[in-house]
């Protein structure tokens, strides 16, 4: 069953349900360093400045449930020649796991970014680690394109990356 979600942009009064959220091991083990552990208030308010000042290659949504902030999504467009392709990520707050909620939030970021970008590639980049984000990519209709061996290295770990892929 679809779930009804809400992306809205950044607001500063998400900033303490963003840290609460963002504060947990288990999220931060699955994306980027740049994504700060421990997540503190003031992490929140980093973030939230900088999505209301971010540029027009960037694409930030806070994710909402039920009327309750949950996570986030954003996309970043390339440069140069890939700049019709863009980078997909998102994450979402623990209590709100195995709802497939991210997956609603990435078919309608997906949706709005193909009808009203010139995107017309969108990629995520997923650890080996990360299976339920594997299957929300692959549930939203993104395929696998390919697995780049030994490439990322997270908590002194090094891992494969399974690279997924939606064309427009």
């Amino acid at each position: 069953m679809e779930q009804v979600i809400e992306l809205r942009p950044f607001q500063r009064n998400m900033a303490a349900d963003l840290a609460r959220l963002a504060d947990n091991p288990k999220v931060s083990a699955q994306v980027r360093d740049n994504f700060p552990y421990p997540y503190t208030i003031a992490d929140a308010h980093y973030w939230i400045d900088m999505c209301s000042n971010a540029n027009s290659n960037a694409f930030q949504r806070a994710v909402f449930f039920e009327g309750k902030f949950a996570g986030g999504i954003g996309v970043v467009r390339q440069e140069d020649i890939y700049r019709n392709n863009a980078e997909i990520g998102y994450w979402l707050g623990e209590p709100f796991w195995g709802r497939n909620i991210m997956t609603a939030a990435l078919r309608e970021m997906t949706s709005w970014i193909f009808e009203n970008t010139s995107i017309t590639r969108l990629f995520a980049g997923v650890f080996e680690t990360n299976a339920a984000s594997m299957r929300v990519l692959e549930k939203a209709g993104y395929e696998l394109e390919a697995i780049h061996r030994k490439a990322i290295i997270k908590n002194g770990r090094v891992l494969d990356e399974h690279l997924y892929v939606k064309l427009a």
